[in-house]
């Protein structure tokens, strides 16, 4: 059986290297660098098909042979990937029906990456293929510690409208709804004369006159997502058939939200994430932390592999921002502190010609002389520092719900302003705990709830039957629940629920909604709780109480003088109800009571030092990031891992440092 994580003796360390750019003079040179910056493992071969497989069935494996021994000869891991992210050119000469085919019409070209249809059976027969030749060469050496199988799934692109799709998607949707009558029913084709009475006639639901409809695009969406992890599962079995070696591929978590995670996470072995931040937001490090929370989360809180971040700045945003002293070590031992086993980058050594030519590397074009490389030598004895920390799982009392197909669904068109969005949400309630010092877990509705005192749903549009009842149970058998508007209005199937809006939690939440308010853009419509005034914007609801207490009121707009928060009891438990927009700043003080209901204490550390606890049975490892630009103080008596020493009930951590202390009493407060 395949290993639960890679074999290393701590934290991994490293990054993607790409040999195959460079001549093989440099190769020597970057292993002494890499040992100079203690990498431990490198990720390889995820580019490099047209290199290794130079024509169809005919293979050259001389410079992989020789990069990974050398590899394994000064004691760097490999991770060695599949490069079906990007097949070669003499595949798309062959096999021209593979292209994608954008929703548009458009057939995507080559000369980039991720331009291949993942329904087309060429492909599915050549990533097998190559798979297995690489598992067939490579399972039993020794520097192979673990499988990369393709890059970042989904991206750039994931939908493709060829006939090769179209065709696969009516075999999944014979499988999902095995009658038409059970698929014109889930689809409401009724509805602008849309029905059905032959299979054939179904296609992929490609641009149109208006919109097309949206029962039909999410099951697009779900069949595009299946459609890739067929493929991941393909290169996966084929390599386990041959090696037992762990099997990953690299996610996206809050950053591309086509495919969805949590299927995605059962059929992987380790999960692995690549997280950037995104320069125009002025607190990325809250992004990174929903990113790190849910890669933790999606595995079952198993520790999780960072498989690529950037040391300085990216090269596709608008505006490429540089990171600035001590902010890749921040952001880097904040992915460890949320439960990663590994700081990994893209890329090694910073590359002269391509698409990503001006993104940072650990070896930048700079050379040894750079702070960046100085900070890389830095950071890498510090991962060194906390091997101990291996293993160790991060601990939670609060979730947030994350489901991806509601998501999805929301996004579709027409939906009551465009105003709404699940990303600002989520964020918003995240960044409310964030500044209150309390760690979180991302859930997926219909999961055991039960070990969270306090259960959020910020943006949960899409909610079926079955998932509402068991909130409901939780909320019954004493669980708190927090729902945000626009929440339970459809199912699975994109239908208004039978009763309305908000209709299957209204027992839970004893309230319902009469209809959706959206202001006006810019329009401010103010929320009065319990003598506070609390700005709110962008949407109102006419709600209907059917046994909550009104706990907050519009003071102004159309639903002026009517409930705009709501409180319920239900058994042991509490529902609240939040119906209006409410930013993190605004949520304070309707959050300061529900943690009170919820029996959760925020932690009462200076806001912007991040402090974050990583556990085994026997030891608590308490990681401090200070944002701040001044020093903090925390409360902490243990051994300090990275500077030494120890701290006696109380240590500073520095403007900008981190701190990590093993406490010598692990249930200290």
């Amino acid at each position: 059986m395949p290993l639960s994580r890679p074999v290393l003796p701590g934290i991994a360390y490293g990054g993607d290297y790409n040999p195959e750019q460079w001549p093989r003079d440099t190769w020597r040179e970057d292993v002494r660098l890499m040992r100079e910056a203690g990498v431990t493992m490198v990720s390889v071969g995820i580019f490099s098909w047209a290199l290794i497989e130079r024509r169809e069935g005919e293979y050259d494996f001389t410079w992989l042979d020789e990069i990974i021994d050398l590899l394994h000869e000064n004691g760097i891991a490999v991770d060695l990937g599949t490069p079906t992210a990007s097949p070669p050119a003499w595949f798309f000469a062959a096999h021209p029906d593979a292209r994608v085919v954008t929703r548009e019409g458009t057939v995507l070209g080559f000369g980039s990456r991720g331009m291949v249809s993942h329904s087309a059976p060429a492909y599915r027969e050549a990533i097998v293929r190559i798979a297995s030749a690489l598992a067939d060469r490579y399972g039993a050496h020794p520097a192979v510690v673990m499988w990369h199988v393709h890059n970042e799934y989904g991206a750039p692109v994931g939908e493709d409208y060829s006939e090769h799709a179209v065709r696969a998607f009516r075999g999944w949707l014979r499988e999902r709804y095995r009658t038409l009558d059970a698929l014109n029913d889930a689809w409401g084709t009724a509805f602008w004369g849309q029905h059905y009475e032959e299979w054939d006639h179904i296609g992929a639901p490609a641009a149109a006159a208006s919109i097309v409809n949206p029962g039909q695009r999410l099951d697009f969406m779900r069949f595009t997502d299946h459609q890739l992890r067929a493929c991941f599962i393909a290169e996966r079995d084929a390599i386990r058939a041959r090696a037992e070696q762990p099997v990953t591929t690299n996610f996206m978590a809050n950053q591309h939200w086509s495919t969805d995670l949590w299927a995605w996470a059962r059929e992987v072995d380790v999960v692995a994430n690549d997280h950037y931040l995104w320069a125009a937001d002025e607190d990325a490090h809250i992004g990174l932390a929903i990113a790190a929370d849910l890669s933790r989360s999606v595995g079952g809180g198993e520790p999780w592999i960072l498989m690529e971040h950037s040391t300085s700045a990216v090269n596709w945003q608008s505006r490429n921002l540089a990171k600035r002293p001590g902010e890749m070590a921040r952001n880097s031992l904040a992915h460890v502190a949320r439960g990663s086993d590994a700081v990994l980058f893209f890329q090694w050594r910073a590359g002269r010609a391509g698409a990503e030519k001006f993104h940072s590397a650990m070896l930048p074009h700079a050379g040894t002389e750079s702070r960046i490389w100085r900070e890389v030598v830095a950071l890498g004895a510090d991962v060194e520092r906390l091997a101990a920390v291996r293993g160790s799982r991060v601990a939670a009392e609060v979730a947030i719900l994350w489901d991806f197909e509601s998501f999805w669904a929301q996004d579709l068109e027409w939906r009551p302003t465009e105003d709404l969005s699940h990303r600002e949400r989520i964020r918003a309630f995240y960044e409310r705990l964030w500044h209150d010092g309390i760690t979180v877990d991302f859930a997926q509705p219909g999961q055991n709830l039960d070990r969270y005192r306090l259960v959020l749903a910020p943006a949960q549009y899409l909610l079926t039957s079955e998932d509402a009842a068991d909130l409901t149970r939780y909320v019954e058998a004493g669980g708190t629940l927090v729902v945000s508007y626009f929440s339970a209005v459809v199912d699975e199937h994109d239908r208004v629920h039978e009763g309305g809006f908000l209709a299957p939690l209204r027992e839970a939440l004893g309230v319902d909604v009469e209809e959706f308010l959206p202001l006006r853009d810019g329009a401010e419509a103010d929320v009065e709780f319990r003598g506070t005034r609390i700005r709110a914007d962008h949407w109102q609801e006419a709600l209907r109480l059917r046994g909550a207490e009104p706990v907050g009121a519009y003071i102004d707009g159309p639903a002026a003088g009517s409930a705009a928060i709501t409180r319920n009891r239900r058994g042991e438990g509490v529902g609240w109800y939040i119906s209006t927009r409410l930013d993190a700043e605004g949520l304070r003080a309707v959050m300061a009571d529900v943690y009170a209901d919820a029996g959760v204490a925020p932690a009462g550390t200076p806001d912007g030092l991040e402090v974050v606890r990583r556990v085994t049975d026997t030891t608590t490892f308490v990681f401090a990031i200070n944002h701040r630009d001044q020093d903090a103080e925390l409360a902490l008596t243990g051994r300090e891992l990275l500077r030494g020493g120890r701290a006696e009930g109380r240590i500073t951590i520095p403007a900008g440092a981190v701190a990590v202390v093993e406490l010598d009493d692990p249930q200290e407060p």
